[in-house]
């Protein structure tokens, strides 16, 4: 939605003069140290600037594949000062790939103007992809962190495909597992704040894992959400290429989708392929991109060569540095797919490879003479290690991986736009889905809804235990504890007409029940949930389970749109 199609209402509650404030608590050194590739505002006055200061009920944080990012020319996101962020408003920018989901909240779904995306610019190529990435997550947070200071009650959904797809797996992991500050603030932004994470082709997926990791049913749906995926709970087979960028997503489990689809190399590279896995993260050393246009040149050698003569030179140090590396278990392949992990730090060297005493070689010192009596059985574990863990390369390689994954037309890599399969199950295409998903969390947030976390979840259920095996005190004087509002004992009326709400309603062709035997009172308002306005407070009491007091969601029609 562009900003020239924006009307200035209330729906928008824009607070420019708390946002520069607030922007100013930040310290300027924060947007102009940021990494993005032009950190000075256009001059060119043809190009409107979008501000943060105005406010949306959720943004999605979309970030798209190689070479799928915003470049000069769009329409910049600003702060309320006029500084150029490393990002452009979906309506400015559009991406072929996942328009398809970060819109569809846009698509008549919610309320004009309470829902925006966003696409980050970071490099999007393979000249570097570790800088590409590392830039592409610092980029994301910046966004976030800033949208934050002029509107603190925005929600955040993060959705990146294919190059993208890893730095929203980097972006969710690190803001789901912060630790807060001792006053309770978070260096990137509240992980409550972050509603939803969707990942397509998540090369740091971890081999068995569901589609959404962490939830209650991690085959079928994230926690909150009603809609099935699936049906089954049998998982795409393979791992990730990148298994060195795996880890938890902490506080944001239950809210991520990852979605694989079976023969796409980047999320389902089968196991034991150790070769390609070693292959993929020297990949990630040098410029792939230069590699893949020029093929072999004294340029890309030698970029080659010194990527790989760094790679062995950590090998060496990490088994020195191992006094009983022989007597273990590790093999040379295994050290060599270790240390060339772009994150690798080497450690610190313990064991001298060789040393010697007044120009002459030392005696071999007991240590090393019972290396020596282990150096047979290291030979047959090497070999025996390096045939089990490449298993599978042969019949990859000879599959033509490339083809498999990024084919024209064919390649698994494009998937998840055609994946749907109803006859099985699977009525939705991945990107459908996801749509789906996030117009439900959008709906949410513009009406006030709380988060539906598993957290928020697990302490209602432990509330209504407490209310049921503790005593009752019914009394209408009870005195209610210092930092609670007693909550009322009589039924509230009613006014207006709340979507999803699980009573029915009376007409006047659905008559009222003609007895009602008792009316609970709410006896412990469920911390952490706040009711949509002019609905009854959500409580829980020592006849109610955590179960009938959550809210129920109300499952978006989504319109499929044509497969790219």
């Amino acid at each position: 939605m562009g900003i020239e199609n924006m009307n200035v209402g209330k729906s928008k509650r824009a607070r420019v003069a708390l946002s520069a404030f607030a922007i100013g608590a930040l310290g300027a050194g924060v947007v102009v140290a940021a990494p993005w590739s032009t950190p000075s505002t256009t001059t060119e006055a043809s190009i409107e600037l979008v501000s943060t200061a105005t406010c949306y009920d959720m943004v999605s944080i979309a970030i798209g594949g190689r070479g799928d990012t915003p470049r000069e020319g769009v329409k910049w996101l600003t702060t309320p000062e006029g500084e150029r962020l490393p990002a452009a408003m979906s309506g400015d920018y559009s991406s072929d790939w996942i328009d398809q989901a970060v819109r569809a909240p846009n698509n008549g779904n919610v309320v004009p103007d309470s829902y925006a995306a966003v696409y980050v610019e970071y490099p999007a190529d393979l000249a570097s992809y570790e800088n590409a990435v590392q830039t592409g997550v610092t980029n994301s947070q910046t966004i976030m962190r800033t949208i934050t200071a002029s509107c603190p009650d925005t929600r955040f959904a993060i959705v990146g495909y294919s190059e993208g797809a890893d730095v929203a797996r980097r972006t969710a992991m690190e803001v789901g597992n912060q630790v807060a500050a001792a006053d309770g603030t978070y260096g990137i932004v509240d992980p409550s704040q972050v509603v939803g994470v969707v990942i397509f082709a998540d090369a740091g997926r971890v081999s068995g894992e569901g589609p959404f990791p962490g939830a209650e049913n991690p085959f079928g749906n994230p926690d909150g959400f009603d809609t099935k995926y699936q049906n089954g709970n049998t998982a795409v087979s393979g791992q990730g290429a990148l298994p060195g960028t795996s880890g938890g997503f902490g506080a944001l489990d239950g809210r991520v989708a990852s979605f694989c689809s079976d023969g796409d190399l980047t999320c389902a590279l089968p196991e034991n392929t150790s070769l390609i896995h070693l292959a993929a993260n020297v990949g990630r050393q040098v410029n792939a991109d230069a590699l893949q246009n020029e093929q072999l040149t004294p340029a890309t050698g030698a970029d080659l060569a010194l990527a790989l003569g760094r790679i062995a030179v950590n090998a060496f140090n990490d088994i020195a540095s191992q006094p009983d590396w022989m007597q273990s278990d590790e093999t040379f392949l295994d050290v060599l797919i270790k240390v060339s992990e772009p994150n690798y730090k080497p450690g610190a060297v313990t064991t001298p490879v060789s040393a010697k005493v007044d120009g002459e070689q030392e005696p071999i010192e007991t240590g090393q003479m019972i290396d020596l009596v282990y150096l047979p059985q290291k030979i047959f574990r090497e070999i025996t290690g390096f045939i089990s863990s490449n298993q599978n390369t042969v019949p990859v390689i000879m599959n033509d991986p490339y083809g498999l994954t990024l084919g024209p037309g064919t390649g698994h890599h494009f998937d998840y736009w055609r994946d749907a399969d109803a006859a099985n199950g699977k009525p939705l295409t991945s990107v459908q889905y996801a749509a789906a998903w996030l117009t439900e969390l959008a709906e949410e947030a513009n009406r006030g809804e709380p988060v539906k976390t598993k957290a928020v979840q697990e302490k209602a259920g432990r509330a209504a235990i407490d209310t049921i095996v503790a005593p009752v005190t019914t009394s209408a004087t009870a005195t209610p504890k210092a930092t609670t509002t007693a909550p009322a004992t009589s039924t509230p009326v009613v006014t207006t007409t709340v979507p999803a709400a699980p009573a029915p309603v009376t007409t006047a062709e659905t008559p009222a029940p003609a007895i009602v035997t008792t009316t609970p009172e709410c006896t412990i308002p469920v911390d952490g949930e706040t009711p949509v306005e002019g609905a009854p407070p959500i409580c829980v009491t020592a006849t109610e389970t955590a179960a009938e007091t959550a809210p129920e969601t109300v499952v978006p029609t989504t319109t499929a749109v044509p497969t790219p």
